[in-house]
């Protein structure tokens, strides 16, 4: 005699157990738990993926908040700048170096300890001390064949620019969060961020400025577009005092950073959290690690999904399309997500040093599109303009001051609710509906 029960267990809406138990007479019985996540009455197999971020402490993000915070003392007086600022630290040392043209006049020295100090690097205990670390600057101006080559030494009108080097750019959207960004990546990105604000209002005086965090999430794939189930692991790892004990820093990482990010609706009993668990991290920031510009380009956009093209963002002025190709990309993206074009979408875009027009413009809607991608992409090429000097004149990027450019250095580039995010703002698209 064969024989089924079904029974239904205690779950989340999207995740539905179901016991199946068969029994053949006396010679069989086995008991087969099957998890499985039903959407629209269809099953659908979940995944994990993972994002991490750092904060504005680690070496390699304080790098980029000088080279960032350069760029717009540049800007400030001289909008038309061309500026190309790299920093690099290691123990109680801080080098700014790189091509720079500009009329403004920028105490390099000042605004590297400035930026080193109001991170927190007060003292040499937490990692560098701005009053008294060797500050070294080895600026040079623009080479002038790429001057003449992609903006003709500001003689050519914003149409004519050309890109200042070659290269191929991605913005990505998805609906799966308010901000249209991934799930995995927002989490990530605002513990982090979290965890700098109960440093410096003193809700945990015990933190000190380096740190990362990492989240993974379980989602599932609804004909393309990506739905998050839950979160499957939380992981900090924060530099702190030598007063504080691991218990110590456990209970105040859920209670004051975890608890206050991560809604309880992705958090169930089998979420893991790994809370410093390498068990003492008191040496941080420049005196634990180098650090560089420009190393944490995946943090700075979308925790590794969609793509990247490799260039990194920080102190470069808009005609470098590494960061003003990928801010119109982004722009693009999250258009077409927010006017219901596609669920999720990923924009491309190339260039050529010295040329205006774009190589190539690639879309792909992941199979979320409600028309074709190409008649996206064509709606993409009506709406944009992917000239370099254009780019700057419609996202106003030649502005620098209230420390425009150095926000967007830590905590991500994309995603942000800040007014001088002008690349975050949706376009409205314009075309002809059939």
């Amino acid at each position: 005699m064969l024989t089924f029960e079904l029974a239904s267990l205690k779950s989340r809406p999207t995740q539905l157990p179901l016991l199946l138990r068969c029994s053949w007479g006396p010679l069989l019985s086995f008991s087969v738990i099957l998890h499985l996540k039903l959407l629209k009455f269809k099953m659908a197999e979940t995944f994990l993926f993972t994002s991490e971020s750092v904060n504005e402490g680690h070496p390699d993000k304080l790098c980029d908040q000088i080279s960032d915070a350069v760029l717009d003392a540049c800007l400030e007086q001289d909008p038309d700048s061309k500026v190309a600022c790299e920093t690099c630290t290691k123990t109680n040392l801080v080098m700014v170096f790189g091509e720079i043209t500009t009329k403004a006049n920028v105490d390099y020295e000042k605004i590297v300890r400035d930026t080193c100090r109001n991170i927190g690097f007060v003292s040499n205990d937490v990692g560098l001390d701005a009053d008294n670390c060797k500050v070294l600057v080895n600026i040079e101006q623009q080479s002038p064949d790429i001057a003449q080559g992609v903006h003709g030494h500001l003689t050519k009108r914003p149409e004519e620019i050309g890109a200042g080097d070659q290269g191929h750019m991605f913005g990505y959207a998805t609906d799966e969060t308010p901000e249209l960004m991934p799930l995995s990546h927002v989490l990530a990105t605002k513990l982090g961020a979290r965890l700098t604000e109960v440093r410096k209002n003193g809700t945990c005086p015990w933190l000190r400025p380096d740190g990362k965090t990492q989240v993974t999430v379980e989602y599932y794939n609804d004909k393309g577009a990506m739905v998050p189930v839950r979160v499957h692991t939380v992981l900090i790892s924060t530099q702190h005092d030598e007063t504080v004990t691991n218990d110590e820093i456990a209970a105040d990482l859920k209670e004051h950073v975890i608890k206050p990010v991560i809604s309880e609706k992705y958090l169930d009993e089998k979420t893991i959290f790994h809370l410093n668990p390498s068990g003492r991290f008191v040496i941080g920031g420049p005196h634990g690690d180098a650090g560089l510009t420009g190393r944490k380009i995946i943090i700075d956009t979308y925790g590794g999904w969609g793509a990247h093209g490799g260039g990194a963002f920080s102190g470069k002025d808009p005609t470098k399309v590494d960061r003003s190709g990928a801010y119109i990309v982004r722009q693009a993206a999250k258009s077409i997500v927010a006017s219901g074009l596609a669920r999720r979408c990923i924009v491309q875009v190339s260039y050529a040093i010295g040329v205006p027009e774009p190589l190539s413009v690639f879309v792909d809607s992941y199979g979320t599109g409600k028309i074709p991608d190409k008649e996206i992409l064509q709606i993409v090429k009506e709406n944009f303009d992917f000239r370099p000097g254009m780019i700057s004149i419609d996202l106003d990027l030649r502005r620098g001051g209230n420390n425009r450019f150095l926000k967007t250095a830590a905590y991500g580039h994309f995603g942000r609710d800040d007014s001088d995010f002008t690349w975050e703002v949706v376009k409205p698209l314009k075309w002809e509906k059939a």
